[in-house]
């Protein structure tokens, strides 16, 4: 599993939007995906995609995207988003 981010690099300016995109190489029936920021096991979103709108300083911080194919789940390496 791993992450893209547009703007590439994930350094995003004050109020500008930010899209992370989950990548799985491979799998098998339907996937379920989940974004976390900083280890919390509260999910910031479900999909494929996490879209922020505008960013505040709050918003930065290491994002994983978790994806599940109902028997076992991958954890991408940790993103860091960086609010300019």
């Amino acid at each position: 599993v791993s992450v893209l981010a547009q703007p590439p690099g994930a350094r995003v300016a004050l109020g500008d939007r930010l899209v992370l995109s989950c990548a799985v190489a491979a799998g098998t029936g339907p996937l379920s995906f989940s974004w976390h920021r900083g280890g919390s096991a509260t999910p910031r979103g479900t999909g494929p995609r996490l879209e922020l709108q505008q960013v505040g300083e709050e918003d930065s911080g290491h994002y994983q995207c978790r994806a599940s194919d109902g028997d076992s789940v991958a954890e991408s390496v940790a993103l860091n988003v960086t609010v300019l």
